[in-house]
């Protein structure tokens, strides 16, 4: 369990230092919100990561074995991108540095495949669902605290490129993860064709009823969501607050709002169905979300940034949680590393493609009016929930 918290935090330290850390660099340096909204599109290769997942499930590079093989070779160029991003000076060098976020994006989202590869053979079955908590309490610990509030409050005391390093250094508990991690052993034949890694995982997750349907719903659900997180870190800046309050309030209460979220929705999940749970925490994400634009109506005022970060990121874990346990029960356990990259992949457009022009947006619309319409635009995610009841058939996982 040690091994793959160490794991969840090389995999959660990316997002933040291509995304909101990232974010501040540029707003800091005078680059403007269209710019800042437009980088969302170097998160582009999470969205994209199915396409090289089955090279991953077919080849093995070196003795290490073919899943701490991989690891050990993302996570090393990933180390070297992050270097490359912190030698570089956005305004004046904007086109490298977006390459170089890119690389991060790539070898991150390369990353994630194995990891998550790697965790389902690891563990046996009555360890999974532990494993998995631990996995992302790693996850929101580094994307949250370290690449987020500490890389902030960091960037107040030194230069960026010096936090930079410090991150890539951080990164490093990736690759010592991989040196204690055992390569798991085989209980299904790897693939031997192109045939059997590429086309037979798509071929079984698009047989199942209503697969498009349920690709659609992925991209819609947290749209509004994600739309409103990547503007968050210049609004909060522009109202006034300082990088030091923005860390302290929006990454270390957010990452406890979240995780409490995440567990006060498992636990729901108990009592009521997946389908249902999906619609009332979308609900309250969409409720949340407008909560961003009543603080832009507030103006800079610590306590109703406190409290609307914290019933965001509260509703966000339960969505999450909910989201997740929505992707398992549509996994087929024989094409588990790429059908989840598929899954996954389809998440991550609302993050990377879907938001790249939310910067106009925010300078056209105004805080309130942009806030006003995240919360809107949640709404047909919603209701694809009711066109997946009818028309697939989901069902709801197993509780022990």
């Amino acid at each position: 369990m040690l091994v793959i918290l160490m794991m969840g935090i090389s995999s959660g330290l990316p997002l933040a230092l291509t995304g909101g850390t990232l974010q501040a660099w540029m707003k800091s340096d005078g680059i403007d919100l269209t710019t800042i909204g437009l980088f969302a599109a170097v998160g582009l290769p999470s969205a994209l990561k199915f396409l090289w997942a089955p090279l991953m499930d077919r080849f093995t590079l070196f003795r290490m074995g073919r899943r701490r093989s991989w690891m050990l070779v993302t996570q090393i160029l990933l180390i070297f991108s992050i270097l490359g991003m912190g030698s570089i000076h956005p305004k004046e060098q904007l086109w490298t540095m977006a390459f170089f976020a890119l690389l991060v994006s790539f070898f991150s989202a390369s990353q994630d495949i194995v990891l998550d590869a790697w965790r389902r053979e690891a563990l046996p079955n009555e360890q999974l669902g532990f494993g998995s908590s631990v996995h992302v309490t790693g996850y929101l610990f580094a994307f949250r605290l370290i690449s987020g509030a500490l890389a902030l409050i960091l960037s107040e005391h030194m230069s960026w490129s010096a936090v930079y390093t410090i991150m890539a250094a951080v990164a490093g508990l990736g690759v010592i993860a991989t040196f204690l991690a055992h390569e798991p052993k085989l209980e299904v034949l790897a693939p031997r064709t192109f045939r059997e890694s590429v086309f037979d995982p798509f071929v079984d997750y698009f047989a199942k009823p209503g697969a498009i349907l349920i690709l659609v719903f992925i991209l819609l659900y947290k749209v509004g969501d994600n739309m409103a997180s990547q503007m968050s870190i210049p609004f909060y800046l522009d109202l006034g607050f300082s990088r030091t309050e923005v860390g302290a309030i929006s990454k270390i209460v957010g990452w406890v709002s979240l995780a409490t979220g995440g567990l006060v929705g498992g636990a729901l999940m108990l009592r009521i169905r997946l389908l249902s749970a999906l619609t009332l925490f979308g609900i309250l994400q969409a409720i949340s979300t407008f909560g961003l634009a009543i603080l832009a109506q507030v103006g800079y005022d610590l306590p109703t940034l406190t409290g609307v970060i914290a019933f965001e990121n509260f509703t966000s874990g339960m969505g999450t949680a909910a989201f997740v346990a929505f992707m398992a029960t549509i996994t087929s356990k024989k094409f588990t590393a790429t059908q989840y990259a598929l899954l996954t992949s389809f998440m991550a457009v609302p993050r990377t493609l879907l938001v790249t022009p939310t910067g106009k947006m925010a300078e056209v619309m105004g805080w309130f009016g942009f806030f006003t319409f995240c919360t809107l635009i949640a709404i047909p995610g919603l209701i694809m929930i009711f066109f997946m009841a009818s028309r697939t058939n989901i069902s709801e996982p197993e509780h022990s």
